[in-house]
């Protein structure tokens, strides 16, 4: 395999599960008329993305996307990375152009690196200790290998759904229901917590398993997905380590760091417009596709070079994604042409 261009998409699908099933606290979830249109949308996106490599969040069950394929005439183009989801758990997934997938290199990672600990005891004398009890992801990080080049080791790839920034529901909780009267009023502040504590310990979990396989190697690597936080936000300084951006006839990369797509972009652009998400009128990027060295401009170690981002974002003008059948993210393209350094 000796790909000149390649790739690569982040495309949250809302929900997608067969008509019927429930979805979270939906008992009922989609009704056919509404599952139809989400296929038909769905299917006429993935036309439109043509991308080599697809990471999916917000699957419930494989069948619903084999059957936008199917809708989309691509079914024979791409392999379907996901688990036999019956439509009872969220799950990540991805598409990738036949041929370039590293064949039994997929896997759903659950857990944390056993040697990951949150906790803190000696940090001065006057900052309370800390320990943090979360041992795995909400949403299992889906790993896989790709091969682009022949010459070339092969693309470690991600698909993550980090925790979202929605309080996690307190109210089930003993303690919330022993002091009700005086939880309900703090329930917000107390459940927003919770979500930025997991998400921060995902980031960090994610970070360990990055590092292992970037520090003193030479190997691509591409995280892409739903991050639920924004390109400067702390979540994104773990997972990316914060590298330094070079303009010019600047040279030089970091080993394990990751760059963000969205900044490459705006090197490029004279106006930045990216956004991924409209939340009570926010517009916010939550939507992500990082890359090591190997992708990056100005890298001693390049071997691919940034050929433009492109989001397709229109449809979250709608009022209701359930009738429209549209995704609530928008979504991300990121191409790339072999050009070594």
């Amino acid at each position: 395999m000796n790909q000149t261009h390649f790739s690569i998409a982040t495309f949250n699908l809302y929900n997608l599960n067969l008509p019927g099933l429930a979805i979270y606290t939906d008992r009922d979830g989609w009704s056919q008329t509404e599952y139809d249109a989400k296929i038909a949308w769905t299917a006429e996106m993935l036309r439109r993305l043509d991308a080599d490599v697809i990471g999916l969040q917000e699957l419930w069950h494989r069948d619903a996307i084999e059957a936008a394929l199917i809708a989309a005439g691509l079914d024979s183009t791409y392999e379907v990375l996901a688990t036999p989801a019956v439509g009872t758990r969220i799950i990540c997934a991805a598409l990738v152009r036949k041929d370039l997938l590293v064949a039994g290199s997929a896997e759903w990672i659950q857990a944390f690196p056993p040697k990951l600990i949150l906790r803190s005891t000696q940090e001065d004398h006057q900052t309370p200790d800390i320990e943090v009890a979360i041992r795995g992801f909400a949403r299992p990080v889906l790993h896989f290998r790709i091969a682009l080049r022949d010459s070339s080791p092969d693309t470690e790839v991600f698909v993550c759904h980090l925790k979202s920034k929605a309080p996690a529901p307190v109210y089930r909780e003993d303690w919330f229901k022993a002091d009700s009267d005086f939880y309900r009023r703090h329930s917000t502040a107390l459940g927003s917590a919770m979500s930025t504590i997991r998400r921060t310990a995902e980031a960090t979990g994610l970070r360990m398993m990055l590092t292992e396989v970037m520090k003193g190697t030479v190997t691509p690597v591409i995280v892409l997905g739903d991050l639920n936080d924004g390109q400067h936000s702390n979540t994104l300084n773990i997972t990316t380590e914060q590298p330094r951006y070079l303009v010019g006839e600047s040279t030089g990369g970091s080993d394990v760091a990751l760059y963000t797509a969205q900044t490459l972009q705006e090197y490029r652009d004279t106006r930045d417009v990216y956004y991924t998400h409209v939340h009570e009128d926010m517009r916010e990027s939550l939507d992500h596709v990082l890359v090591s060295e190997q992708f990056y401009d100005h890298s001693r170690r390049r071997i691919w070079l940034f050929d433009g981002l492109s989001i397709t974002n229109d449809h979250l003008d709608d009022e209701d994604h359930k009738a429209t059948g549209t995704s609530d993210h928008g979504v991300v393209k990121v191409g790339f042409r072999y050009r070594p350094a």
